[in-house]
């Protein structure tokens, strides 16, 4: 679809998005202080369809930040808390041995609490790889299979999982084909002084703030549907593939201090969620066209957990936000012929 294709009708649709989503971000900030960044770009995943991993410190609001976001929505929510001794069947369900109505013995799947819209997978880096692991199907396929048989989940389904910085004890660090599963990585920073305040209005005070529920499930399908018939120019689309080649150190778009830093670049699913994080952030901004600057804005959400330093790296302390904005520096904006993604 070329920009001038857009239709009326079209129009009116995406008018309609952008105010139900800022309706969902305005109920969610009656109860979030701050963090406008950190809602968008959460929001923007759901819409998306994909999941999102919130990492900082304990006490930033991280699971009040996801418990807010399904209160604002018509969805059934569960919350697990991540714990050494947490097993696969206490996320997905078991089968369990039940008596039937003629005396005999049969297996009956309980569903666990994965069977729901939004899961909040709280503190993910507590729990062992083997139910880490457990995720992975639930997160790219919508479904679970248990004993051979292949269990649908409901729809929508997001996971929203908090972790504390890996540097702390106690946590397993995520496997790297979880993370890529993850649409966007998103760091949640300490209040500011005046945040502090309002917190402490909100939170000590005789009167407490709650969300309500305006927006459907129906509703944000709707709305990704919506967000993917937002036309990208071809050329601007070589420019996202560029931005992900460049995170390949054995390419020849690489940048110097990804040949120096990184082991292993972003995938192809990178550049899907880079793509479709671009036009939905083109839609708030009440453009129908994607723009380098929206590519550029979603970058470090949907790239910075998709790169894994090499030593060199690791023991220079090198962050992959930093690697992020030496590319998106040298990277041409122009890029003459089309480029492939890597197998």
């Amino acid at each position: 679809m070329s920009v001038g294709t857009v239709t009326d009708e079209l129009k009116s649709q995406l008018e309609t998005f952008r105010q139900d989503f800022k309706a969902l971000r305005t109920e969610i900030s009656k109860v979030i202080v701050g963090q406008q960044e950190i809602l968008d770009d959460m929001l923007t995943a759901l819409v998306a369809g994909g999941h999102v991993l919130l990492e900082g410190v304990p006490g930033l609001g991280k699971t009040l930040t996801v418990r807010t976001l399904a209160d604002a929505l018509h969805l059934d929510f569960r919350r697990i808390q991540f714990t050494p001794d947490l097993m696969p069947a206490d996320l997905i369900g078991t089968n369990m041995v039940l008596e039937t109505e003629g005396g005999g013995k049969a297996f009956q799947f309980q569903k666990g609490p994965i069977f729901s819209n939004v899961l909040l997978a709280d503190e993910i880096n507590r729990s062992t790889p083997k139910t880490q692991s457990a995720l992975l199907e639930a997160m790219q396929e919508h479904s679970v299979t248990v004993a051979g048989i292949t269990h649908r989940l409901s729809e929508p389904f997001f996971v929203l999982a908090t972790q504390n910085p890996l540097e702390m004890e106690g946590t397993y660090p995520l496997p790297e084909a979880q993370l890529d599963r993850f649409f966007c990585k998103l760091l949640v920073k300490y209040p500011k002084a005046h945040e502090l305040e309002t917190i402490l209005d909100r939170t000590t005070e005789s009167t407490t703030t709650s969300a309500s529920a305006v927006l459907t499930g129906e509703r944000i399908l709707e709305m990704s549907r919506l967000a993917r018939q937002i036309p990208i120019a071809d050329e601007v689309r070589r420019y996202a593939i560029a931005l992900v080649l460049s995170t390949h150190p054995d390419n020849e778009m690489a940048t110097r201090t990804t040949r120096k830093y990184v082991r292993y670049g972003a995938s192809p699913r990178g550049l899907q969620a880079l793509i479709l994080g671009a036009k939905i952030k083109a839609l708030l901004d009440s453009r129908y066209h994607v723009a380098r600057d929206d590519l550029r804005a979603m970058a470090k959400p949907v790239l910075r957990h998709r790169m894994i330093l090499n030593f060199e790296g690791q023991a220079e302390e090198v962050s992959t936000d930093s690697v992020i904005d030496q590319l998106i520096r040298e990277v041409p904006e122009t890029i003459a012929t089309p480029v492939a993604v890597p197998a």
